[in-house]
């Protein structure tokens, strides 16, 4: 499902290029799971935001259903993110202007993907029934969360890219919101790559990848 190979990723600063890591090399599978972890700042989201082809590399190969991001125009990559990414951002990003509800069809109407029974399913599963009339601000931290987990997963796109999905969320909340997605992924047999820094949920996936002094390891 993804192939990443060569890559490398450096930061100007006004001493010179800051290099975050090189060479990194990872595949991942249909319907796996793996965790992405590391110390703050070690290039984590910025690795998985390579990914989604949201930032270019220096150099190397990110293949997305044998698609080059790498070699893509912004036209390009856009089209990919709309129909094979699922994206769960560190800051949820929930247009504050639409309902809930509009909030979660946003990715799938895009996509030309819209399964109102697969809607129904996902509203029912994350407990949002009764919240598709309100809007993002009217939501708890959890709630909004549960919200971002279903948008990336409503048009069913066979990679979800989630970066610190439960970061801002008490321990039973977070606990909670894990499990349902997780849940979610192995039904749906989506591939997962997770920023996290907890090996607790690291150890719940998969595998896990430690990115550290520059080397994915």
């Amino acid at each position: 499902m993804l192939q990443v190979t060569h890559l490398a990723k450096s930061h100007q600063t006004p001493q010179g290029p800051l290099q975050l890591f090189s060479d990194v090399h990872f595949n991942l599978h249909a319907g796996e799971s793996v965790a992405l972890m590391g110390e703050s700042g070690c290039g984590k989201s910025t690795l998985l935001h390579m990914v989604a082809g949201l930032e270019q590399a220096d150099k190397g190969r990110i293949l997305i259903a044998d698609q080059d991001i790498c070699q893509m125009n912004d036209r390009q990559r856009s089209q990919l993110r709309r129909d094979q990414l699922g994206i769960i951002f560190q800051q949820l990003n929930l247009i504050p202007s639409l309902t809930i509800y509009d909030n979660l069809v946003f990715q799938a109407r895009l996509a030309n993907r819209v399964d109102d029974a697969w809607l129904a399913y996902l509203v029912a599963s994350l407990g949002l029934e009764t919240l598709l009339t309100r809007y993002p601000a009217q939501l708890s931290g959890g709630q909004q969360q549960r919200v971002a987990i279903g948008r990336a997963l409503a048009a069913r796109a066979p990679l979800l890219l989630a970066d610190e999905p439960t970061g801002s969320l008490d321990e039973v909340n977070a606990e909670q919101v894990i499990t349902l997605m997780l849940a979610l992924v192995k039904e749906t047999g989506t591939s997962l790559l997770m920023v996290t820094h907890s090996s607790l949920l690291a150890a719940r996936l998969d595998r896990s990848l430690t990115l550290s002094q520059g080397q994915l390891k």
